[in-house]
């Protein structure tokens, strides 16, 4: 814990510390707002984020922070408008564009999400989660299915160990009408994340066990996170 050496005041908490590691180190405002979003409190961050962002408006991880946050919130068009306040401060950023494309695919407008999740892979191209957004942005436009099963099976060679890349591979496979191969992308996922009922009822679905159903957000559930990953997000894909 940081102390302020003359009143003894702490300036930061232990909840601080992942939040730290995300957010401009020299902003606490935007650091515990981060905080707060790990613990599952988006509301609350929002209301601490904005007069931060009113006072500091030049904050690149505070709009990326925003945009995340009003996408959690099912606040697209405030999301897109935080994450192009963010790219326009920090173009080399590929989290901005993805949450960007993100925002665009549910508002779909599916061209400007390709774009976006296109630059988002052309600025940090090793890795995994842009070449997700791609395949999503691709599937939600239902469009150029055989790339996006291409960008699903890059994310999964980046990194084999994470069960929703076989998730979105095995989304993208069955839109390409490759059953067993889809099939056998979920069970993998499945065996890396047995509890996951998203991937469990896509499983039945092509197993003809299941009724197709669209599938809403679950905020309470923490879809093929990391471990150490706790944050909202929707069933069907990663938020950057």
């Amino acid at each position: 814990m940081i102390t302020d050496r003359e009143s003894g005041a702490a300036l930061t908490s232990p909840s601080d510390a992942p939040a730290l590691a995300f957010a401009d180190p020299g902003d606490l405002g935007v650091a515990r707002a981060a905080a707060l979003f790990e613990h599952m409190q988006p509301e609350k961050a929002v209301e601490l984020l904005a007069p931060v962002l009113a006072q500091r408006p030049d904050s690149a991880p505070g709009w990326i922070l925003m945009a995340r946050l009003r996408l959690a919130l099912d606040q697209v068009d405030p999301a897109l408008e935080a994450a192009n306040r963010a790219v326009e401060l920090a173009p080399d950023d590929p989290r901005p564009l993805a949450i960007a494309s993100r925002a665009l695919t549910l508002l779909g407008r599916h061209e400007e999400a390709m774009s976006m999740a296109y630059r988002a892979v052309i600025v940090e191209p090793k890795n995994p989660l842009w070449h997700d957004r791609v395949a999503w942005a691709l599937v939600a436009a239902d469009r150029q299915l055989g790339d996006a099963e291409q960008a699903a099976r890059t994310a999964v060679g980046l990194d084999p160990g994470e069960a929703h890349y076989y998730f979105t591979h095995g989304v993208t496979l069955a839109a390409l009408g490759h059953v067993d191969q889809a099939r056998q992308a979920l069970q993998t996922s499945l065996r890396l994340e047995p509890e996951n009922p998203v991937a469990k009822h896509r499983l039945d679905v092509l197993n003809g066990e299941a009724v197709p159903v669209a599938e809403k957000k679950k905020r309470g559930w923490r879809l093929f996170g990391r471990k150490e990953e706790s944050k909202p997000t929707r069933p069907e894909e990663f938020r950057p």
